[in-house]
């Protein structure tokens, strides 16, 4: 029923924002989730918590993944399932900047129908259905339409590994960063950039979400292989992301060197 869940995940994620604000430059308790997990806060604790209430009262038979939530495996069982990221780019949040967002995708059999991302700190919100179009703040996006010579990529300094290139090289792109992947992904849906791609293992919570919004804006979301993005799997991973417009998308898999993600996904890519 993506007609149905999209106004939940757009409503839950506009009421999630004032939580997380109250905490934001605030000093909030932080700790590091040990190994390459990453750091917490107690806001994302406290937005999980809003989320989890809010969206399984409204959806019980829906299974739950979430970055802050411990793993039930019955989510497997599940036909639809809530996959939540309550706050993305908490380094950026910890550090006062304001690229961070509530991430929120319902999967439906490993394919996401509906979508939300929230930065309350720029009261930006971009939403997807799978039968509608990509919206921000209402009005429908579009990707850019470039070729890869010049395009301004958003993704981390691994990604400029030249053994992740046929030519030992990486491509003439232009790296920039943001600390959200969620945001880094409706950016390229938006054409503010041409393309955001990460080459290494991702969490499903961090790209679910913004990879419909940037399939219904008219990008090409993929793995890091070219293959379809599926989501619920027992390791909650899918093996990298590429988001681009089709003539764009196109022109990094031919320059990509094809593997099998080896490393484990972190908790969240630095610059």
């Amino acid at each position: 029923m993506p007609a149905a869940d999209l106004p939940l995940l757009v409503r839950a994620a506009l009421d999630a924002g004032p939580i997380a604000l109250r905490f934001w430059k605030n000093a909030p308790r932080a700790w590091d989730k040990g190994g390459t997990a990453g750091p917490v806060t107690e806001a994302d604790l406290a937005v999980n918590e809003q989320l989890e209430a809010t969206l399984r009262a409204a959806r019980p038979d829906y299974g739950w993944l979430s970055e802050e939530s411990a793993d039930d495996p019955a989510r497997r069982r599940a036909e639809r399932i809530f996959i939540v990221d309550p706050i993305d780019g908490t380094r950026a949040f910890i550090d006062g900047q304001d690229g961070f967002c509530h991430a929120i995708a319902v999967a439906e059999r490993g394919r996401v129908t509906a979508a939300a991302v929230y930065l309350p700190a720029r009261d930006l919100i971009y939403a997807a259905s799978v039968d509608g179009p990509a919206t921000r703040n209402g009005d429908p996006v579009r990707p850019s339409d470039t070729d890869l010579p010049g395009a301004r990529v958003l993704t981390s300094r691994a990604s400029l590994d030249p053994a992740m290139w046929r030519t030992d090289r990486p491509p003439p792109f232009r790296r920039e960063f943001r600390p959200s992947i969620a945001w880094r992904l409706c950016l390229a849906a938006e054409g503010r950039f041409d393309a955001a791609l990460s080459l290494r293992p991702c969490w499903e919570w961090d790209v679910a979400a913004a990879s419909l919004i940037a399939a219904r804006a008219g990008c090409v979301a993929t793995d890091m292989n070219g293959g379809a993005l599926r989501f619920n799997s027992a390791a909650a991973q899918v093996a990298g992301v590429v988001v681009a417009g089709p003539r764009l998308h196109g022109a990094i898999m031919g320059a990509r060197r094809l593997a099998e993600p080896a490393d484990p996904p972190e908790g969240e890519e630095v610059a």
